[in-house]
């Protein structure tokens, strides 16, 4: 059975957790492929929201087997901060939850190491979510990393403290005040807990489940445009958030990839700094983000808020080769008489389609409208009974991708998914 792959296409934010739940019922295995505690992937249901940052959103569905990736930086500590805060027992989500051997490890120095970094950029930040993400993935690449695997191994505490003083002695060419120590005895603790997990060779596991036909779902983290290759680089995550990204995260062939479900909202957000052609630093924006609660899972940070990009979304299609696309928030634009969508970029006086590499670049969104819907759709549960002019947006994005709509995301409740 090949694998489905579920992504985001924008900037993050998309709305991932909420579809994953959705879809749930229809795989045996949900695996996350990449990043770490710096996503905030948020489900709702009989009224309780649930935010998830490292386990896969798969898990509030008992039988259904929830595997964290090779391609992840784990923080112990927000890990079993996480567990505690699910409500099952740790020996009843030890039953459907396994984590790889080769997944990295987010160390205490690593945070602090990224509060350093972030600080001396000054006004050159990217917005890093302080969470020690690049860091440790530094440290990966730099091939000087902890992996989950080594917390098994009778000498971790000697590995740990040897990574210690390497990560002190940078910090000591920074004018930057910490305490380790605050970190550390939680940090200790989540190893422990981590130890009452299967933790193994996920890439064996995953192939064996399917040959053997079981039905899975790997879940990215983060969006398209923040790829540390793709994205809008410096101002990207560290890690790779698109569907080859589930490759080397999961170790599955390139073959034995299925659909790709690709997710965006019906506008565009994005969090932290670096360029953003649809940005609205008006009243528009700002009732975009009240509507939408544009307020970061993770971080608690504003969104900045625009109107669909068309040349990104194309962009991300092209690179993640989607086959499906979800369409998350069409209930927040309710009520706008006009809804505007980028059909492509000036610069420079000329039109152009295409993402320029420099950030810098001066660009003027070309907009196309549309005839906006005021009903309220957050009830509808039939893609017939939406507004029509609601439909005629769904088939302008149709029509300028050359990919199809399956799922349209009506409120931020799980039954508020209208299925195509």
């Amino acid at each position: 059975m090949k694998i489905d792959i579920l992504l985001g296409l924008q900037w993050g934010d998309e709305g991932k957790g909420k579809v994953v739940d959705a879809l749930c019922p229809a795989y045996d295995v949900v695996a996350r492929f990449q990043g770490g505690p710096n996503a905030g992937h948020s489900l709702e249901f009989n009224n309780v929201k649930h935010v998830l940052h490292l386990i896969p959103s798969g898990i509030f569905h008992p039988g259904k087997l929830n595997i964290i990736g090779n391609g992840l930086v784990i923080d112990p500590a927000v890990f079993k901060c996480e567990i505690e805060n699910l409500g099952p027992s740790v020996e009843e989500l030890a039953g459907r939850l396994i984590l790889s051997t080769k997944a990295h490890l987010i160390l205490p120095t690593h945070r602090i190491l990224d509060a350093g970094y972030e600080k001396h950029k000054g006004n050159l930040k990217i917005g890093s979510t302080l969470k020690g993400i690049g860091p440790a993935y530094t440290d990966k690449s730099g091939r000087n990393g902890l992996r989950t695997g080594d917390i098994l191994n009778p000498g971790f505490r000697n590995l740990y403290e040897e990574h210690k003083s390497f990560h002190l002695m940078i910090l000591r060419n920074y004018n930057f005040e910490y305490d380790i120590k605050k970190y550390e005895e939680g940090w200790f603790e989540g190893i422990e807990l981590m130890k009452k997990f299967r933790i193994e060779n996920t890439e064996y596991l995953l192939n064996r489940l399917s040959l053997q036909g079981k039905k899975i779902l790997a879940e990215g983290a983060q969006g398209t445009m923040l790829d540390v290759d793709f994205g809008s680089y410096p101002f990207v995550t560290s890690s790779s958030t698109i569907s080859a990204g589930a490759c080397t995260g999961l170790g599955i062939s390139p073959g034995n990839i299925g659909e790709v479900f690709g997710i965006f909202k019906a506008y565009c957000t994005r969090v932290g700094s670096g360029p953003f052609p649809t940005e609205l630093k008006d009243d528009t924006g700002e009732l975009i983000r009240k509507k939408g609660s544009e307020f970061g899972a993770t971080t608690g940070r504003p969104r900045r808020c625009g109107w669909l990009d068309l040349p990104a979304l194309r962009y991300a299609i092209m690179i993640n080769g989607v086959t499906k696309l979800f369409m998350m928030k069409s209930d927040i634009l309710s009520g706008f008489k006009t809804i505007r969508v980028c059909t492509s970029y000036k610069i420079a006086g000329e039109n152009q389609a295409e993402i320029p590499f420099d950030n810098n670049a001066d660009i003027e969104p070309v907009y196309y409208e549309l005839d906006g819907w005021s009903e309220d759709i957050t009830g509808i549960r039939q893609f017939s009974d939406l507004p029509q002019n609601l439909r005629k947006y769904i088939g302008f994005i149709e029509e300028q991708t050359g990919i199809p709509v399956t799922i349209v995301s009506v409120g931020p409740d799980r039954n508020a998914t209208i299925f195509r």
